[in-house]
């Protein structure tokens, strides 16, 4: 299927000139960095931009950094580079673990970890890491830049708080000194390609401070502060597990659609946080890294 629309392409240098651009074009201008969303919406005329702003040709967008404790995560890198980054490894192995169960291998080659969020489907892989590890997303426009935690991020099915003269230049997560191990849970139709049915993501840090976090089973991807409340402070077990999952379910609110139904999702949410609350312990506690 091709494109039939016309529009105009662009492909600045600068992040002044992609602002200036965005200024200028607002909702009728559209960033382009793995296109893996964006190409096949305008194939399918569902987006119809008539401006397409290509930044891949800004070098900073392509960065993977560490300093001061912080990681830096550039608009444009890919799946690929996350998984193959040595700080990745080192320092977020949790990110490196999602990076993994993305789409396909070709997938992965082209799509940015930035662009899964900014389309926010439900099923964003990569929401329920970053929001388990508080991360902060960077917003530029040419009036100056914000700072958009990723607990506010979500506002709707694919939708974002993010303004139409804005792009994504990055996002930031800072490390924490306590000591932590996690796991990212996801439920497929079958081994390779797929969307997520379910998932779910638990850290855990050596003070008994649990993070949690779910998509595919709710409108937006979401922090579940009321199961992170009832596991603070207490050493796993099975009476507190069958508690978390009892109050997970209140949580959550699968649709039955091509994929799942309901029941599904919602008994395999208890089994996938069960599953991977468990592993995520036994990481911590120098388990078995599977």
């Amino acid at each position: 299927m091709s494109i039939i629309h016309d529009f105009e392409y662009c492909k600045p240098t600068t992040l002044d000139e992609v602002t200036d651009l965005l200024s200028q074009h607002g909702e009728k201008a559209k960033i382009l960095a793995g296109g893996t969303d964006l190409v096949v919406q305008m194939k399918e005329n569902i987006k119809m931009p008539d401006t397409v702003i290509d930044i891949k040709g800004i070098k900073n967008l392509h960065e993977i950094l560490f300093e001061d404790n912080t990681l830096f995560i550039g608009a444009c890198v890919t799946f690929r580079e996350l998984i193959e980054s040595e700080i990745i490894k080192k320092y977020f192995p949790l990110i490196k673990e999602m990076s993994q169960t993305v789409a396909s291998m070709g997938i992965r080659n082209r799509a940015t970890i930035v662009g899964n969020i900014c389309s926010a489907v439900p099923s964003a892989d990569s929401a329920p890491v970053l929001l388990v590890y508080d991360a902060d997303i960077i917003a530029k426009s040419a009036s100056g830049e914000r700072i958009i935690p990723i607990t506010e991020w979500f506002t709707g099915p694919k939708e974002t708080a993010l303004r139409a003269d804005e792009l994504v230049t990055g996002i930031e997560i800072r490390l924490t000194d306590t000591k932590h191990a996690g796991r990212y849970e996801k439920l497929g139709r079958y081994s390779g390609e797929d969307l997520a049915q379910a998932g779910v993501c638990i850290l855990v840090f050596e003070d008994l401070h649990y993070n949690v976090a779910f998509c595919a089973v709710g409108p937006v991807p979401k922090r579940v502060f009321s199961v992170e409340k009832l596991l603070h402070g207490k050493v796993i077990s099975d009476v507190l597990i069958e508690e978390a999952k009892h109050l997970l379910q209140e949580e959550i609110s699968p649709i039955t659609d091509i994929r799942a139904t309901n029941e599904y999702r919602a008994h395999m949410m208890g089994v996938m946080f069960e599953r991977g609350l468990k592993k995520a312990v036994s990481r911590l506690h120098g388990g078995v890294n599977a």
